[in-house]
Formats: C-alpha cells, sequence, structure tokens
C-alpha cells in the first residue's frame, strides 16, 4: 500500500457496539451522530448470524411508526416478512434488496417468515437508514423490493463488488435514490487490492463484516468495525492479505439539521412533534 494526494483519509474508526432492537441483537455502527461524515446516512444495524431454531418465534419486531427516513434491508442469508400500513406483506430473502421510504410517516412490522419459523435457518444482515431531504420529509410512503438478480455485479480475479446504489466502474444499481448516494457489498480475495473512486466532495463510510482490511497510513480494520473517510479524496484505497467482507456506503452530505426522536428523524423539533400527532391521531395508518 501507498499514498497519495488523491486516497481517501481515514477520520475516525468505530467500534460497533451491541444492542437489542426489540427481541434481536444488533451490532450498531452509528445512530444519529457522527453525521458529517455519514450523511446521507443516519443509522447502521447489522444483524445475526442468527440461528433461528425450527418452531422458534424468531425475529419478532413489533408495529412501530417511521417518519422523515427511509429504513433499508439487506439480507446475505434467511429471510423475512415485512408487513406495513401501505398494505403491503412482503416476504424478502438472501441478496433482495427492501426501501421502506416513510415519508410523512406509516407503520411497519419486521418478523420472520413463516418458512424459518417452519424450518429453522440462519438470518444474517443489515437494516441501514438512508435520511430524506427536506424537501421529502412529508413525502407519500412507499416501500419497494428489489430481487438479487436487478444489480449489477462486478467481479475480477481480485474482489466481487455488488452495487445496491450508486455507479461506480461503469456500473449502476437501479435503486430510486431521493439524493445521490451508493451503497456496495465488497468481497476482496487474499493478497489483493482495490482502488474504488469516489466524489470527493461525497461522503464515505466502511463497514467491516468478515476479514482484515488495510486502509489509509496502513491502518488495519477488522471484522465489528466501521472506518468514516474524511471529504477531499477521489479514491478509497484497500488491501488485504487474507480476505474481506465488507460494505462501502456514503453520498452527497445533506447539510441539513437533523433532529430525531427513535423511529422519526426530522430537521427540528416542530417536525417532530407534528409526527408524534399525526401517529397518535392515526394519520400514518394501521396494519
Amino acid at each position: 500500500m501507498w499514498a497519495d494526494s488523491g486516497e481517501r483519509k481515514v477520520a475516525q474508526v468505530l467500534d460497533c457496539k451491541r444492542t437489542m432492537v426489540q427481541n434481536v441483537p444488533v451490532l450498531r455502527g452509528f445512530a444519529g451522530d457522527h453525521t458529517d461524515l455519514v450523511s446521507p446516512f443516519v443509522m447502521l444495524d447489522e444483524f445475526g448470524p442468527l440461528q433461528i431454531d425450527p418452531g422458534a418465534l424468531g425475529v419478532d419486531i413489533k408495529a412501530h411508526p417511521h417518519a422523515g427516513v427511509a429504513p433499508t434491508t439487506y439480507l446475505l442469508s434467511g429471510s423475512g416478512r415485512h408487513t406495513d400500513s401501505l398494505k403491503n406483506d412482503l416476504v424478502y430473502r438472501e441478496g433482495q434488496f427492501m426501501v421502506f421510504s416513510s415519508g410523512r410517516g406509516a407503520i411497519h412490522e419486521e418478523v420472520s417468515s413463516l418458512e424459518i419459523r417452519r424450518d429453522g435457518g440462519i438470518v444474517h444482515g443489515f437494516q441501514i437508514w438512508l435520511n430524506l431531504p427536506a424537501a421529502e420529509k412529508f413525502s407519500t410512503p412507499i416501500t419497494t423490493l428489489q430481487d438479487k438478480g436487478a444489480f449489477p455485479v462486478i467481479e475480477t480475479e481480485a474482489h466481487r463488488i455488488k452495487v445496491i446504489m450508486g455507479e461506480v466502474f461503469g456500473q449502476a444499481a437501479p435503486t430510486e435514490l431521493h439524493s445521490p448516494a451508493f451503497y456496495y457489498h465488497v468481497e476482496l480475495r487474499p493478497g489483493q487490492r482495490l482502488d474504488l473512486p469516489v466524489n470527493p466532495t461525497h461522503n464515505a463510510f466502511l463497514h467491516m463484516v468478515d476479514g482484515r482490511l488495510e486502509l489509509e497510513g496502513q491502518r488495519e480494520l477488522v471484522s465489528q468495525q466501521l472506518a468514516l473517510f474524511e471529504r477531499g479524496g477521489r479514491d478509497i484505497r484497500l488491501f488485504s492479505s487474507v480476505g474481506a467482507e465488507f460494505l462501502v456506503l456514503g453520498g452527497r452530505p445533506l447539510n441539513e439539521p437533523v433532529v430525531s426522536y427513535g423511529p422519526f428523524v426530522m430537521n427540528d423539533s416542530a417536525q417532530i412533534k407534528r409526527c408524534f400527532a399525526n401517529y397518535k391521531a392515526g394519520k400514518m395508518g394501521e396494519l
């Protein structure tokens, strides 16, 4: 590895923290903090690998509201079931990508699929929240689910990159966005390096799933860690002696105030109060 003026500098390495989301243990990279370096994202959780035994309840995240944010779900293994107040009842599986763009407010529930509860299995994936720009905070809610075959995959002897959001190396994901953002699932093979191009004005961060990576300044990143990069460089340069699996995300910073309270992510406290009032009045619907 070597550095030059075009390489992104590491701003900070974070250790993910273990917490619970209702009955599900998760590794949390960040939640509502570090917004200057992770915008337009506002939260990153990795759940699993979670072994669900046959006949067990499994994941049981009961109905709750969201507004002003788009929770995204991506599975490395297993399946889950999403129901919402938009009359969706969806089973999502390994490799698929779901976006629950809550806009002015909607309710959803996330549980294990009937097949996992019956047969058992391993569930492993990510829920990562994408912040909505101010102009979209009270937009019409919508849920989308895209099949794994819809996403381009760039594969070489050195790496495999699945493009879930944004564009890289001439391959663009079909995911519709409210503001420029990217989300790549990357596997880097042992003894290989990867130079990922990034817009110098955009944020970029990296979440380790497995293995080891060498970053700028010969800093090592291991599983359950997350690296935030400074803006300004045009490349993220990575090397792995043993192989690594990780996510790379980022995008154009929204440069807007972020005020969050639980599942509501808005621009000021008056909007948060409006969300609570709408929820209590039943304006976010019901399952």
